[in-house]
């Protein structure tokens, strides 16, 4: 008899999670068909809106490359001039994206330990520091740049002001993330011995997470290069700001917006591959310290 009704249970717990497959199932079948109906008529409604027309212009997309292209080679032996011409524009955007991340990841690191729950020097006003970095995180750059060019003027600081705010709530969510690993024995060992909050967070907190925050750092770093690069159009300096020029003079001198295409190209992959092998070494560097 036991036995049956230890049958009859199974029985009764496979068609239970079997129905609970098949209603979510139907869940995200319905969810996907939302997605694809709204993605279908958001394309209709952007293709009747634009002044060509989506499916009329398909057929052109790679007419510019090519006459780029085209007309760097005929000039290629300029080349080498033109990156000289434009290598002071790209220190200053490498510039730019340099001192808005190092600006950004300051306060990025201030915020984080504001709103980790453990760490908080205040832990009523955890929301707060958390809604005001989804604030700082959720405001595009170029929008933040136009704004103060128009109060400040083009140049580099609009654009250094723009992506550092935006880098502060980007990084200051990362970083919260990463203090939530973080012992809190240090840190209650220094609070025994009369130690004040920033003296427990810098010397209790950031040393087990500072490798995590140079990574996020660096990949971050990547991101505001071409960020930076972007602002450029909007007359925010640095190279982007003379590849606008360039491109705006139309034939004749695309040979010189495909020499800044070039440099941007591969100042990104060396940076990348830079802060690549920096991640690696502090993650690896990280792993066998705390094997050993």
């Amino acid at each position: 008899m036991a036995e049956l009704t230890s049958h009859r249970s199974l029985g009764d717990i496979r068609e239970d999670y079997l129905a609970l497959t098949r209603r979510k199932r139907l869940y995200s079948g319905i969810l996907l068909s939302i997605f694809v109906a709204m993605m279908v008529s958001g394309f209709m409604v952007a293709d009747a809106r634009n002044a060509g027309g989506f499916w009329d212009g398909v057929s052109n997309v790679f007419v510019y490359p090519t006459i780029v292209v085209t007309e760097a080679w005929e000039h290629r032996a300029d080349m080498p001039a033109h990156f000289v011409e434009y290598f002071p524009a790209l220190l200053e955007t490498i510039n730019i994206a340099a001192v808005s991340t190092l600006i950004g990841a300051l306060i990025a690191i201030i915020l984080s330990m504001l709103s980790t729950r453990g760490l908080a020097r205040w832990p009523r006003l955890i929301p707060v520091f958390r809604r005001t970095m989804d604030v700082m995180r959720a405001v595009p750059e170029i929008v933040i740049a136009l704004v103060l060019i128009f109060v400040l003027g083009g140049g580099p600081v609009p654009a250094m002001i723009a992506i550092a705010f935006h880098t502060s709530g980007a990084l200051g969510k990362l970083f919260s993330e990463v203090n939530e690993n973080a012992s809190l024995k240090p840190v209650e060992g220094l609070a025994s011995v009369g130690a004040n909050w920033s003296q427990r967070m810098i010397l209790g907190v950031v040393p087990q997470v500072s490798p995590n925050y140079l990574s996020y750092a660096m990949l971050r770093f990547e991101i505001n290069i071409r960020a930076s690069a972007i602002l450029g159009f909007v007359g925010a300096g640095g190279i982007g700001y003379e590849l606008k020029n360039a491109m705006s003079w139309g034939q004749g001198k695309y040979d010189e917006s495909a020499a800044i295409f070039l440099m941007l190209f591969v100042t990104i992959v060396v940076v990348d591959q830079i802060s690549s092998a920096v991640r690696e070494r502090l993650t690896h560097g990280r792993a066998s310290e705390m094997l050993s």
